[in-house]
């Protein structure tokens, strides 16, 4: 596949074949694209947390928020939900701030995602209280920056051009396809 096509087919997909198990092998390959990827001042303050067992996943999945502009829609429901997880950590003990370095990691490891037939979804909902982070057993001195759920898709994702009236949310219609509305190039090219 061409860039072009790697990131048009790379979606925010939030329902997942969920049987479709995903190794920790893959997963470490999606990690060392991150790990290959720009980072401000070369610092290298990330670290990431791998999760591919149905228990595991099991247990990140209620700290997430799914889609916001979905107001009835409390997520994906049992059989639909990820296969693993990424999720992108800042280390404090390196670096107190992570500027966009945490969303360079994720398209990366989403691009990678889409290049071996998969999808994803970068979650950045997430119920950060020491909770999860004691579920998960991190130490504190690391911060839940986003989380990468990933999975075979289950859904189509449509790009649509953006409609007059400006409305940016996305949306399903009645054959769950989802759709999401897109500025034109015209729009975003100034000058």
């Amino acid at each position: 596949m061409t860039i072009r096509e790697l990131v048009l087919k790379n979606r925010s997909y939030r329902r997942f074949y969920q049987d479709h198990t995903i190794d920790r092998e893959t997963l470490v390959k999606l990690v060392d694209l991150a790990r290959h990827s720009a980072s401000g001042a070369n610092v290298q303050p990330l670290k990431f947390f791998l999760s591919h067992t149905p228990d595991m996943n099991g247990m990140i999945f209620p700290h997430l928020g799914w889609a916001g502009y979905l107001k009835d829609w409390p997520g994906p429901e049992q059989g639909e939900r990820p296969s693993a997880y990424i999720i992108i950590l800042g280390d404090k003990n390196i670096k107190k701030s992570f500027g966009c370095d945490h969303g360079i990691a994720a398209q990366s490891i989403l691009l990678g995602a889409v290049e071996k037939g998969l999808g994803g979804c970068i979650v950045a909902s997430v119920d950060r209280r020491d909770e999860l982070i004691g579920a998960l057993g991190l130490p504190k001195h690391l911060l839940i920056l986003l989380v990468l759920a990933l999975g075979k898709p289950k859904e189509t994702v449509a790009i649509d051009p953006l409609v007059p009236d400006g409305d940016i949310k996305y949306w399903r219609d009645e054959n769950e396809i989802h759709h999401v509305p897109k500025r034109s190039l015209d729009e975003l090219i100034v000058g």
